[in-house]
């Protein structure tokens, strides 16, 4: 008698939304993440179906919870925003995410990159990004068919995904979206808002100033007996 072993139901197995890894080994790390993937969040604030995320697990086979990947940040075209606790792709119209970026520490091994570009390049990534803070050296490989290849010049590249141009100074790592403007962070960008502000507010300030000289000059001339809407 041959007996058959039965499948596990697929429906009964948990993906967990943790790996117990930490997001970052550092401030500098944690820094990098956030200004890549709050960028792009505003880059393409206006398309509800492009998804952004950072260190999500990304889950890319049904019925396999070993096999995944938690990229420091990726985006995805061709699916809604929204909450997701973990990126179970056959739950996304099968779509993997296009666009991946990973920023080295100095926790990171040669032999879990190798790991992480292996499974980027088998399920379908079309653009990966590496940064190395310390080395200031950016690498990219871009989907030529079934494989990943380098991008040879990466700084002045352009994404074909993102629209993102990249550069490289002796700051490091420099991002520029589709109209040339820079990447900034949170608190650049609060500046930013506040400068605005206060040039709006002299702006009105100077108005309400010549407002203010404008109806004076009109009650003089009426004092004098000249309508002004005559002159």
């Amino acid at each position: 008698m041959v007996t058959q072993l039965q499948s596990p139901d697929k429906s009964n197995i948990i993906y967990p939304d943790d790996n117990g890894e930490p997001m970052s080994d550092n401030t500098e790390q944690f820094r990098l993440i956030v200004w890549i993937k709050e960028n792009l969040e505003l880059l393409f604030a206006n398309d509800p179906n492009v998804f952004v995320a950072g260190d999500l697990l990304w889950y890319p086979v049904e019925g396999n919870n070993k096999l995944c990947q938690a990229p420091d940040v990726m985006v995805v075209f061709g699916i809604p925003k929204g909450y997701r606790g973990s990126y179970k792709q056959w739950n996304e119209d099968k779509i993997s995410p296009q666009v991946v970026f990973e920023i080295w520490s100095p926790g990171n091994r040669p032999a879990p990159m190798i790991k992480k570009f292996k499974f980027y390049e088998r399920y379908g990534v079309e653009e990966y990004y590496l940064y190395d803070r310390q080395t200031l050296e950016l690498t990219g490989w871009q989907r030529v068919e079934e494989e990943l290849e380098a991008i040879e010049q990466i700084d002045g590249w352009i994404s074909p995904r993102l629209g993102v141009r990249f550069g490289l100074s002796e700051t490091g790592l420099e991002m520029f979206g589709p109209s040339g403007e820079p990447f900034v962070s949170f608190v650049e960008l609060a500046q930013l808002r506040q400068q605005a502000e206060a040039r709006a507010q002299e702006a009105e300030a100077l108005l309400e100033q010549e407002r203010s000289r404008s109806q004076a000059l009109e009650s003089r001339l009426r004092e004098m007996g000249i309508d002004p809407n005559q002159l």
